[in-house]
């Protein structure tokens, strides 16, 4: 894959996650605006989720059916389309419906990327692509909450979207170009497949349904309780509400100091030692975050967390784009959408918990079972290893003798 290919699909990753959270700080402009509350505009965030998580579903099989490439550029556009609605939306329930729409388009931009990667990218050097394309989703991660309480305090809300607008528009633009040049991302060899069979496909393998269900409990254990570590550190070491979530943007940092190293860690750890050593370090950071709430200790325990979860992600990661070859796009989808009901199921499970167990035991809870997953994780990668090995060595001329 060309550095070009993997700059715009890393720049629609971007466009994709700044889409997701332009939308958090602006409530009380867009509630000004059409004379309603924070609360009573929040539906722009919650139907963006909505749309994003459902539509999984279909992206993953029409992406394998159409071709890969193709679908991205095309899904770009029309997140285009779709931000510039929201731009122009006259009133909420039509900016609503609009942002529903962009979720819906645009979440068929990162999991199908992942896959056209794994399409195209030999399985040695993939984890290394991957981490370089992750550079687009952690710097939207990072821009998105703050570019958009900035432009909504500047140049007004809907100069955020208008940008928006224009990114995914170049970008669709970009791939679409160099996709029929290049002519990659051709149909997937199950593309006359039935939409259903294909999940059959998917799910039928073990290895696919061990994947599905550690990325699960991961965003479970991860997100459920990272949601609360802000809230924690203004309510326990009494920090201002902007500098506890000026602080979450260590993570990112982390995200960095992984995508940076990622070459040189997988040479030298392997993928069970990133599993282990992203566990580990996930674990340390709750942990930290649990005894010690503070600036500093936030801040340290944030890049632990964001280095630690690129570390056990990505593997994951790169199983997921190989759980399934001949249906690629649509085990790739089926893996975003469990990381996404996991982070859901956790974010619901931790505020229901919260009042009754605490900051500090639901951040060790989650601190004991990210490290138990990573061991996990780790222990199933050497049986496979030695599983795949043993036939080799069978095979091997004198083997036995």
């Amino acid at each position: 894959m060309s550095g070009s290919m993997l700059f715009w699909l890393a720049a629609g990753a971007f466009a994709s996650m700044v889409s997701m959270r332009i939308c958090d700080p602006m409530l009380p402009a867009l509630a000004a605006d059409f004379g309603t509350t924070p609360a009573g505009a929040a539906g722009v965030v919650t139907l963006y989720t909505l749309g994003y998580g459902v539509s999984q579903l279909v992206h993953g099989s029409l992406g394998d059916r159409i071709g890969k490439a193709r679908y991205i550029a095309g899904a770009a556009l029309v997140a285009a389309a779709a931000s510039l609605a929201c731009a122009l939306a006259p009133g909420l329930r039509l900016l609503e419906i609009a942002r529903l729409a962009t979720g819906a388009v645009a979440a068929a931009i990162i999991p199908l990327a992942m896959a056209w990667i794994g399409d195209t990218v030999d399985y040695g050097a993939r984890q290394t692509t991957l981490a370089k394309f992750l550079n687009g989703v952690i710097v939207g991660i990072i821009l998105g909450q703050s570019m958009g309480g900035m432009l909504a305090d500047t140049l007004g809300w809907r100069s955020a979207f208008l940008l928006l607008a224009i990114v995914f528009a170049l970008t669709g633009w970009q791939l679409g170009v160099r996709a029929a040049r290049a002519n990659p991302g051709s149909p997937a060899a199950t593309a006359d497949t039935p939409m259903l069979e294909r999940y059959v496909i998917v799910l039928r393998a073990p290895w696919a349904r061990a994947i599905l269900a550690l990325v699960a409990v991961e965003g479970l254990l991860v997100f459920g309780a990272l949601a609360f570590v802000p809230t924690s550190l203004h309510e326990r070491a009494g920090l201002p509400v902007w500098l506890a979530g000026a602080t979450m943007a260590s993570f990112g940092v982390g995200g960095f100091f992984y995508t940076a190293s990622a070459a040189r860690l997988v040479r030298s750890l392997g993928e069970p030692g990133l599993a282990t050593a992203g566990g580990l370090l996930l674990a340390a950071g709750f942990a930290l975050v649990a005894l010690l709430p503070g600036a500093a200790s936030g801040v340290v325990a944030c890049i632990m967390l964001g280095l630690g979860y690129y570390m056990l992600h990505s593997t994951l990661q790169t199983h997921a784009t190989q759980m399934a070859p001949a249906a690629r796009g649509t085990a790739v989808a089926l893996f975003a959408m469990s990381l996404f009901l996991g982070q859901s199921a956790g974010v619901t499970f931790v505020a229901g918990a919260l009042s009754s167990a605490g900051y500090a035991a639901l951040f060790g809870m989650s601190a004991a079972g990210l490290a138990l997953i990573g061991l996990v994780f780790a222990a199933l990668l050497r049986r496979r290893t030695r599983q795949a090995d043993g036939p080799r060595r069978e095979r091997r001329p004198g083997a036995g003798d």
